[in-house]
């Protein structure tokens, strides 16, 4: 383990616990907080943050979801334990992720509309926007 770079936490406290804000807001959402932390997990997985990793699967265990389920995330195409809705919104988590290269095409948005609200899919895009930032501070700050 590297030692922290920075508490970006301490340093930039107005951007920080603005980010937290986002964090509480999206918590109230009728998304719902498995959906939300799972769509921290995939895409804290993506990103490669083990900090977060391991925060998002604890939480989801101690929310009761189910090991096979969490382990699967990673290859959730391949596996039967998501809903439809989940899946609509894991694709949408890859898409805006890795937007650089994918574009975020109709495709992966045109799904979303079927299971979510235009104010959810807002939502959801505000988490996978959220969890990237923190990631991007985790793993840069070497949290």
């Amino acid at each position: 383990m590297t030692p922290l770079r920075l508490s970006y936490r301490t340093l930039s406290p107005n951007a920080y616990q603005g980010l937290l804000a986002t964090k509480k807001a999206l918590d109230e959402s009728s998304l719902g907080k498995d959906l939300i932390e799972l769509v921290y997990l995939r895409t804290s997985q993506i990103n490669g943050c083990a900090f977060c990793l391991e925060m998002h699967g604890a939480s989801l265990r101690a929310r009761g979801v189910a090991d096979a389920k969490l382990d699967s995330l990673a290859a959730w195409r391949l596996s039967a334990h998501f809903s439809e809705q989940e899946r609509a919104a894991l694709a949408w988590t890859e898409a805006l992720v890795d937007v650089a290269t994918t574009h975020a095409p109709d495709a992966d948005y045109a799904p979303l509309r079927a299971h979510f609200s235009e104010a959810e899919i807002a939502d959801l895009c505000f988490a996978i926007a959220l969890m990237s930032a923190l990631n991007r501070m985790a793993i840069g700050a070497r949290q």
